[in-house]
């Protein structure tokens, strides 16, 4: 199975726009672009979201297909996953259609929104993306999610290293702002649970970086850019992702 790359770029998330930053990457040039120059920096990984001509955020299986292949030619080096974020437009069925019919080997997935046509439906799908070889990144917004995926998922898949993970911080805080500690409560569960699963953090907000250097030195891996901030570690605005990457990068070997 795929493993996670070590530092993942998510450019642009599914709601951020052009007035909130002129760098944000709407268009498939433009994503090709950032592509190539967080690669540069440092970026190891993509994490994607495709947007339509008004700039709306959509999970389309040909359009997800075209967009991982211009990526494999242009940045072969960069591993792509694609998102399923449903963002109240889509069900679990036109997620799950896109997950297992855009060509893409690793893909995002939120466990509550999975689950909201049943935990067996959800079962079954996480067990049809493990025989194809699509590597599923879980994503967590908090214990009780991860509880539902430790109901969710038999214990070979639960309890396998290759079980992918992601640490939402600040998510639902006072305007999304993260701070480090949010991350106890996920290693406390994975300690409990006797999970080693190949997990990585994103936070939102002005705490991204500290929440990102806290999160590698505990031995996770790393998710920055403008879909959870655009700011750095000193409250400045990032000129692009890529110099959210390299802010990042540089703070990681301080």
């Amino acid at each position: 199975m795929t493993t996670l790359p070590a530092l993942m770029v998510a450019p642009n998330g599914a709601r951020r726009q052009k007035s909130d930053h002129p760098a944000i990457p709407l268009t498939l040039e433009e994503i090709l672009a950032c592509a190539a120059d967080c690669h540069a920096a440092g970026a190891d990984g993509l994490h994607l979201h495709i947007r339509d001509g008004s700039g709306g955020h959509i999970i389309d299986t040909i359009a997800y297909g075209e967009a991982v292949a211009a990526l494999r030619e242009a940045v072969p080096e960069l591993a792509v996953q694609i998102t399923t974020e449903a963002v109240g437009k889509y069900d679990p069925p036109e997620q799950k259609r896109v997950a297992l019919g855009s060509g893409a080997n690793m893909v995002s997935a939120s466990v509550a929104e999975i689950c909201r046509d049943g935990e067996k439906d959800a079962e079954d799908f996480y067990a049809t993306c493990d025989e194809a070889g699509i590597a599923v990144q879980h994503i967590l917004y908090d214990l009780g999610d991860a509880e539902q995926l430790a109901r969710v998922l038999p214990w070979a898949m639960l309890g396998s290293p290759d079980l992918q993970l992601l640490f939402v911080l600040g998510r639902y805080a006072v305007n999304q702002d993260s701070k480090p500690e949010d991350l106890d409560p996920f290693m406390d569960w994975m300690a409990d649970s006797g999970l080693t699963p190949d997990w990585m953090v994103c936070a939102f907000g002005r705490g991204e970086t500290d929440c990102l250097v806290h999160a590698h030195r505990l031995g996770g891996k790393i998710r920055v850019g403008f879909e959870n901030s655009l700011w750095h570690a000193n409250g400045s605005l990032a000129a692009s992702n890529a110099d959210r990457v390299r802010a990042v990068r540089a703070a990681l070997h301080n």
